[in-house]
């Protein structure tokens, strides 16, 4: 029985419908670059063709502290994440232990709440810890490190445990038959296979900590402004281009961060051992 195919109509019904949703998503991302070349103070007029809004980020003191805070948490927070998430995917896809569901659903918490409730809770977790143990925190560049690796963990596992899940476990099996030890079957057998959901999972935490906001400002102190905090601020200081030209350098990182992700997760085939 033949599938009638659309009709010529329909098809143009189609495509139109395509093209709206398209441009409802990226007509404001068009703008937002379109204007930061705009050689005029106000924030959505054009005034011709300029570069100094990309020069003024180049040499504003502050635009270039905050992106120094931002690269430094991101960077640690992503290597403690990626450690902590891949043994964190280690454990629930190869062992079984007691409370291993309720370590699951809590490690998920995260990825499902809203920021907000994140930030509140890292808020109250570090103005506890004097009252707890006596330790005295002072918000800055640890405190934002440290929340940021408390949403990362999670990401960098999800990714992970897909990458494991899809694993051929019988060439574990294999490299233990042939007298290899559990670190020498990891090492030289599961590493390099879980390597592109490894690297995957790092880039997206990566991605993540540079554009935080929420939690970030829930837990900053003096001096450890981030970028986006920096962007989020400049909205209530008054707007100038500037702020266009810092969002698409972000986005541009953003963007090619995610890219290497899913290139790194859909690394397969030639980087799978060969049993």
């Amino acid at each position: 029985m033949s599938v009638a195919k659309p009709r010529g109509a329909t098809n143009t019904a189609l495509g139109l419908n395509a093209f709206v949703v398209y441009l409802f998503f990226y007509a404001p991302i068009l703008l937002l670059v379109l204007f930061s070349f705009s050689d005029d103070n106000i924030v959505g007029r054009w005034g011709g063709f300029t570069l100094d809004w990309y020069r003024d980020f180049g040499e504003n003191d502050e635009v270039q502290s905050a992106l120094s805070v931002s690269v430094r948490v991101a960077i640690i927070s992503t290597l403690i994440s990626v450690v902590l998430g891949t043994m964190a995917a280690l454990a629930l896809e190869r062992f079984r232990f007691r409370g291993e569901r309720v370590f699951d659903a809590l490690l998920y918490l995260p990825v499902i709440i809203p920021d907000v409730t994140m930030a509140v809770m890292m808020l109250i977790f570090f103005t506890s810890l004097d009252d707890l143990i006596g330790l005295q925190v002072t918000k800055g560049f640890s405190t934002i490190t440290l929340s940021h690796v408390a949403f990362s963990i999670s990401f960098v596992s999800i990714v992970v445990r897909a990458r494991l899940a899809g694993m051929n476990q019988t060439l574990e099996e294999a490299a233990q038959d042939l007298y290899a030890t559990r670190w020498q079957a990891f090492r030289h057998v599961t590493f390099p296979q879980i390597m592109p959901g490894i690297a995957g999972g790092a880039l997206l935490a990566l991605t993540l900590s540079l554009d935080d906001v929420v939690i970030t400002q829930f837990v900053a102190g003096p001096g450890s402004t981030t970028l986006p905090v920096y962007v989020f601020g400049l909205i209530r200081r008054g707007v100038t281009p500037l702020i266009n030209a810092v969002s698409v350098v972000m986005l541009g990182a953003s963007i090619t961060l995610v890219l290497l992700s899913l290139l790194a997760q859909r690394a397969r085939g030639g980087s799978d051992p060969v049993a």
